[in-house]
């Protein structure tokens, strides 16, 4: 394979150094952690920053379809998320409705970097939605656990019954 077919990950850990300096970026490691960004590592690329956003608004998109589904499960969901849903309390509804709109702002903001290259801009994207993502981890860690909580709950229901 030739050289400028993948990159190597030490290469594109190098490249990123000068950009975390410039800009102030959280640490390589963490945002591989949160977003998997090794795997730009498979092609090369002149805009690195770029690479990592778009990396970063595939796990905040993969995010906004779940969320999607328990707002809406009647729009195409599996069945199960019916089940889940009927058990979530007004509580549980607002939290899943108050994530997707702090995630679906970093979607608008990805979006709009598609539009432009700029090299700040995708900077400042990244260190904010790096930095305001704990708090989602921990919103979707609840909803999880919420969600975990409602299915037992159901199929506990659903075995003391006959279905057929």
């Amino acid at each position: 394979m030739k050289d400028c077919e993948i990159w190597n990950l030490d290469k594109v850990k190098k490249e990123f150094s000068v950009f975390e300096k410039k800009h102030k970026l959280p640490k390589f490691d963490k945002l591989n952690e949160d977003f998997d960004i090794e795997r730009i590592a498979e092609k090369e690329t002149d805009f690195l920053l770029r690479e990592i956003r778009k990396t970063i608004a595939d796990k905040i998109l993969a995010y906004l379809r779940f969320l999607e589904i328990l707002i809406n499960p009647a729009n195409g969901g599996p069945m199960f998320f019916f089940m889940i849903v009927k058990g979530l309390n007004v509580n549980d509804k607002t939290l899943v409705e108050e994530t997707y709109k702090k995630i679906a702002k970093y979607e608008l903001d990805a979006i709009a970097l598609d539009n432009r290259y700029d090299e700040k801009a995708e900077a400042v994207f990244i260190n904010k939605v790096c930095g305001e993502w704990k708090d989602v981890k921990d919103d979707i860690d609840k909803l999880v656990s919420i969600m975990k909580e409602s299915w037992e709950k159901e199929t506990e229901k659903n075995d003391k019954g006959y279905f057929g």
